[in-house]
């Protein structure tokens, strides 16, 4: 899937390789340990460090998608949204503002609502839940709290080995404080490391299998919290899977433009039922849902997201089964 976060520092790259080598990868820790240290550097190599700033276009969205308006305080709105996280939050690797997953959801809302949407971005580039918590405070110092928040977090911690416990319990307590606030809050989860080919194996399964870790705890924590999670390892990874030259930026890490917008297109309904938009139940949280395609569940999908694109020309891609 998607990287949501910054590549790490080497020092977390080749200590990432070593620790996962302890796991007892191969047929011996030492051997392990080199090869996974070895590959670390060859995906060094590959990935360049995240050095670009995203494109940011913070301000408001109407529902007739005319151009962002500058926010000021006699700016009449009707929903405040603010995005918190690391790198994907943020666009990172797309070239235009309106390319951002935040810009996608605000105008996503606008229309499917008829609402102004006040757009905010907190996300930095390169955070882990660490950074969650100053994040959540630089919002209370800015003003009062947004109606709706959206979460994209995990990557990071799995690179900078800050523990699947941890990270999640950081995670849900996060969620906490912007739900106590009387805000929505849709969390998109750790996502699939084993669609980046970057990565080498078994490197990349050892990641994968960790990430899915972080991913289920993540869920359970943002579900606990009062949060709403939305499994991108499920949802996204079979499509960078086939179209890797299409939703992966030029550094084959992030996600492009592309990307971006079929991670939006999983975000939205998920905010617009929990801001009491969209009735039913969400795809991977009704009873059912273990029994569904990964097809059924994006076709769902679709029906909730508004018919008109909101600048990406990339249309949902529904899997066959």
């Amino acid at each position: 899937m998607l990287r949501l976060g910054r590549v790490g520092s080497r020092a977390s790259r080749l200590t990432l390789a070593a620790v996962l080598a302890s796991t007892g990868v191969g047929v011996g820790v030492l051997s392990a340990r080199n090869l996974l240290s070895g590959q670390a550097a060859q995906a060094r190599e590959v990935i360049p460090k995240a050095w670009d700033v995203p494109p940011r276009a913070d301000g408001v969205y109407a529902p007739d998608g005319g151009a962002v308006e500058r926010w000021q305080r006699d700016v009449p709105v009707d929903l405040h949204l603010m995005i918190f996280g690391d790198s994907t939050a943020t666009g990172y690797g797309c070239r235009e503002a309106d390319e951002v997953p935040g810009v996608l959801l605000a105008r996503g809302l606008a229309e499917a609502s008829g609402k102004r949407i006040r757009l905010s971005t907190k996300a930095i580039v390169g955070a882990t839940s660490k950074g969650l918590s100053g994040q959540v405070d630089a919002m209370f110092v800015a003003g009062p709290p947004p109606d709706a928040a959206v979460i994209m977090i995990g990557a990071n911690d799995l690179t900078a080995l800050n523990g699947t416990a941890a990270s999640a319990r950081r995670l849900g307590d996060a969620v906490k404080r912007l739900r106590a606030s009387g805000a929505v809050v849709v969390v998109g989860t750790c996502p699939d490391f084993g669609v980046i080919t970057a990565i080498p194996q078994p490197l990349r399964f050892v990641a994968r299998s960790l990430g899915l870790r972080l991913a289920r705890a993540q869920a359970s924590a943002v579900r606990a919290a009062g949060g709403v999670p939305v499994p991108f390892a499920d949802l996204l990874a079979p499509e960078f899977q086939k179209q890797p030259e299409l939703l992966f930026s030029a550094d084959q890490y992030h996600p492009s433009a592309a990307g971006y917008q079929i991670a939006a297109q999983q975000l939205l309904p998920a905010l617009r039922y929990g801001l009491g938009e969209a009735a039913g139940e969400l795809p991977w949280e009704s009873r059912g849902a273990e029994n569904r395609s990964l097809g059924t569940r994006l076709r769902m999908l679709a029906r909730i997201w508004p018919r008109r694109t909101t600048g990406v020309p990339a249309p949902l891609v529904v899997s066959s089964g």
